[in-house]
């Protein structure tokens, strides 16, 4: 920064006038947002972490508390539902996270290419986008980005034994304790940095020849227990206090974000597995139940293996209709209808609808926080709606495209393998959703934009020349 001020400033203020656009032009303020509000309102006026039902504050463990943390911060700064300061601060930590890109790009590529990390981050419409809304997807990048950077430069230290080797696992471990904090899915990051270091301890242990420099084994288990101790340690209150008040054991949150007064629904979101594979299917069917009506006529061709199938599932949903909610009874002839589906076409639901699924989710325009129409594709939407999702869905085959082209560049240096791990597991964890919704994979996007921009260097730092 100090050798290019004029880029990095002219750079920062084009990103922060993008996520200025989408902060008062297009607020996202969504149901998800107003349980956030509500959990952090009850914290900090009445010392209750709960939610409000008819007109009681009940407890709560259906959602981790970084979130609602970071609203209650907020609000009592600002004033309660201040939700203008919430989204103004997350635009903030959306260009530190521009930022942490950038440098893991220096430290793993060149300057130029952390110049290019940090213009790609922050001319990023999905980041500035997700920065204007209530969510918690701004937090959870910016941890994983920080997490990411930290690791990078841990390895670099255990690598040149220069500095203080182990501060960077510290950092990365509460990074990463509190990505967790805000969504369960943030301990992927944790298992794969754990996993990573265990690779490299094995590797370097089977060498077994003494050495003056490089990675020792001993050094490289130390790093993973001050990373898994420091990530571990913040959920230590949050688990104390789910047994304590609540007489359940819960580190993290339920499956199905419930309460333990909520039914589940175990045979219909089964079934839903069974056929669903995009998006659309997620807003016109999935959160529909309990509570709206489904219609019948949305569901694709796949949701049917034979006519008779077809007329069983249209009474299914003629009978949950009549009263909108899924009684046991009406849950579990869903499940017999699912465990048929299943035996039927075992590949269908293990492998190609997953699949299905983490297509959608890498592929599609990344609109769902705007007014388009989530069946673009039908060409029907308003034109301007029309053309920012085509816009939208360009930009992301763009960045995707440049990613795939770099991590081919990249593929020898020096802990690139890490990234792409990372990728990989949280990909497959997310096509065992039920709801493949784009933004689970926007915490991958910092790896995206670090590979695209590794085609802007123009060379390797020798030294992390190598295929770890």
């Amino acid at each position: 920064m100090q050798k290019h001020p004029r880029f990095f400033l002219w750079a920062t203020l084009v990103a922060l006038a993008l996520r200025l656009l989408f902060v008062f032009r297009f607020p996202a303020i969504v149901d998800d947002s107003r349980l956030y509000a509500d959990i952090a309102n009850n914290w900090l006026h009445h010392e209750v972490y709960g939610i409000t039902n008819s007109g009681r504050i009940m407890p709560t463990l259906s959602r981790l508390p970084g979130y609602p943390a970071f609203l209650a911060a907020i609000f009592a700064v600002f004033g309660t539902n201040n939700f203008r300061a919430v989204l103004l601060i997350q635009v903030l930590l959306d260009l530190m996270t521009c930022l942490l890109v950038a440098d893991t790009a220096r430290r793993l590529f060149s300057d130029r290419a952390a110049r290019a990390a940090f213009l790609l981050a922050g001319l990023c419409p999905f980041l500035a986008n997700y920065a204007g809304a209530a969510l918690t997807e701004t937090l959870e990048i910016f941890f994983t980005a920080l997490a990411l950077d930290a690791a990078i430069c841990g390895l670099q230290a255990l690598h040149q034994r220069t500095g203080a080797p182990m501060r960077p696992w510290f950092t990365c471990g509460l990074a990463i304790g509190a990505s967790i904090l805000l969504r369960p899915d943030g301990g992927i990051l944790l298992a794969v940095l754990g996993g990573y270091l265990f690779f490299l301890a094995v590797k370097f242990a089977v060498r077994a020849r003494p050495t003056t420099g490089g990675l020792q084994p001993r050094t490289i288990f130390r790093a993973g227990v001050i990373l898994s101790l420091s990530a571990l340690v913040l959920l230590v209150p949050w688990t104390w206090r789910n047994l304590y008040t609540l007489h359940r054991f819960e580190p993290l949150a339920p499956r199905y974000a419930n309460d333990s007064d909520e039914a589940l629904m175990p045979g219909f979101n089964r079934w839903v597995k069974t056929w669903l594979a995009e998006y659309v299917s997620v807003e016109e069917v999935y959160w529909n139940v309990p509570g709206d009506t489904i219609d019948a006529s949305r569901l694709p061709d796949r949701a049917f293996d034979s006519p008779s199938q077809r007329q069983q599932t249209e009474q299914l949903i003629a009978d949950y209709n009549q009263d909108r909610e899924i009684t046991p009874q009406l849950d579990a002839r869903f499940a017999a209808l699912a465990a048929e589906r299943i035996q039927s076409a075992p590949l269908r639901y293990y492998v190609w609808l997953p699949a299905l699924r983490i297509a959608d989710m890498w592929m599609r325009p990344r609109t769902e926080l705007l007014g388009s129409d989530p069946r673009w594709w039908e060409f029907n939407d308003d034109p301007r709606w029309l053309a920012v999702s085509i816009g939208f869905g360009v930009v992301n085959l763009v960045y995707v495209a440049l990613a795939t082209v770099g991590l081919w560049r990249t593929r020898a240096v020096f802990g690139i393998c890490l990234f792409v791990v990372f990728v990989l597991l949280r990909s497959m964890f997310l096509g065992t959703l039920e709801n493949p919704e784009p933004r689970y994979t926007l915490e991958c996007y910092p790896v995206v934009i670090l590979l695209a921009a590794a085609l802007f260097m123009r060379n390797f730092d020798p030294p992390y020349r190598k295929s770890v």
